[in-house]
């Protein structure tokens, strides 16, 4: 575990320029999470991960930027004991084609969206640890094995948090609706430890 604050800084790349920003907004969220508040967003600045252009250069930086910081999180919930009870979700809006976008020159070269196939991260909080779930098509295109929907992944993460999921409702456009959109919602039971 890291000792002092030194160490703690450290850990979560404050002391570095391309790792401080999102280092200490991972250090608030955990220092927040230790005092009891229930949920916790990181973002990075404005649509850092939208390589649609300049993908080459880009998105080494937005690693380098961020990894220190989400392994430190993780890591440090962990050693405190907090893991167990945190969800640690790491993902987007959707994934990033297996294809290029702008073919006009090797810096310009980006990715579009993909909603048919894309990756996210889980650690803590009732997720099976070192566990991989589900495959694409050989391209990384189309999810063709263990599909897991918005809606699946809902509903098992609100198993995890004790909640129905079809139960949640909020309103939007004066009419009642849910996360899960009037569909049936599975809890991915392989994705529980």
């Amino acid at each position: 575990m890291p000792r002092g604050l030194k160490a703690t800084q450290e850990l979560y790349g404050i002391h570095e320029k391309e790792t401080s920003e999102y280092g200490t907004r991972c250090l608030i969220a955990r220092r927040l999470i230790e005092r009891g508040v229930r949920f916790a967003q990181v973002f990075t600045q404005n649509q850092y991960w939208d390589h649609h252009s300049g993908i080459i250069s880009r998105l080494p930086q937005a690693c380098r930027k961020t990894d220190c910081g989400a392994a430190a999180l993780v890591i440090d919930l962990k050693q405190r004991g907090l893991l167990d009870t945190t969800v640690v979700h790491w993902g987007g809006e959707m994934g990033r084609l297996p294809v290029i976008q702008n073919d006009a020159g090797r810096d310009k070269v980006g990715r579009d969206h993909n909603t048919y196939g894309f990756s996210m991260w889980l650690a803590g909080g009732g997720f099976k640890p070192g566990a991989t779930y589900g495959e694409t098509d050989e391209f990384g295109h189309h999810a063709v094995t263990d599909i897991v929907n918005h809606y699946d992944y809902h509903a098992t993460l609100f198993r995890l948090l004790g909640l129905d999921a079809g139960g949640v409702t909020f309103k939007r456009n004066a009419r009642e609706s849910s996360l899960l959109d009037g569909q049936p919602g599975k809890v991915v039971s392989e994705l529980l430890a």
